[in-house]
């Protein structure tokens, strides 16, 4: 009889390990919340960015600057890159875009450059560096990197429009190219004659770059 009833508490006890065990399931990583949020916030910004820059590139061509619109074809191909790669990151951590509808205005090409350099300058200086504090906390590596790159090739941009703009108020655009280089990892824009064997920021090899005329 004692054995039976030993036995039979044996088997209550398995039963409720068992239980138990079922019960405390591994508790799975928070979702970042805020780094899809900021990825979400940098597509929208830099399909707009794109989608405004080859409009100025056509403002530019009307008004006929057309070493400005060059350049504004060539960022405009780089912002492109940069959703595009936000986007796959978004994809990797299981997220999907809305339908974006990009929303600027198109004024004369003076405003259009003070416009685009004050957007880029925004980026390096505020948005990029407050996405990549975000994404480095929370670990998302790949988010970090798309970021990164992104907020370098701004730096470039906001240069290249800078020697634009400069050009435009000395009335001397011969001392701007008439063909850029864009890299399809980074989207990093190199103007011709400026071109390095790897690009700086992806180390990507020029021959795979794109050239924008």
């Amino acid at each position: 009889m004692k054995k039976n009833l030993l036995k039979f508490m044996v088997i209550i006890a398995g039963i409720a390990l068992i239980t138990s065990c079922g019960n405390n399931k591994p508790t799975e990583p928070a979702a970042p919340k805020k780094t899809i949020e900021n990825l979400k916030a940098a597509i929208i910004g830099e399909t707009t960015a794109s989608a405004k820059y080859a409009a100025y590139a056509e403002k530019a061509k009307e008004e006929g600057f057309m070493q400005i619109a060059v350049l504004f074809r060539a960022t405009s191909k780089s912002e492109e890159i940069h959703a595009q790669n936000h986007t796959k990151v978004l994809t990797v951590l299981g997220e999907t875009m809305e339908p974006i509808k990009p929303e600027f205005e198109v004024k004369t090409t003076k405003e259009n450059l003070d416009d685009a350099i004050k957007g880029e300058k925004y980026e390096v200086e505020t948005m990029y560096p407050d996405f990549i504090k975000t994404s480095t906390a929370d670990t998302i590596a790949d988010a970090t990197n798309s970021f990164y790159w992104a907020m370098n090739v701004e730096k470039n941009h906001a240069s290249l429009y800078q020697i634009a703009i400069d050009a435009l108020a000395a009335k001397n655009l011969a001392k701007m190219q008439i063909e850029y280089f864009v890299c399809p990892t980074c989207g990093n824009t190199f103007a011709a004659g400026k071109i390095d064997e790897l690009c700086a920021v992806c180390a990507t090899a020029k021959d795979k770059f794109i050239s924008i005329k």
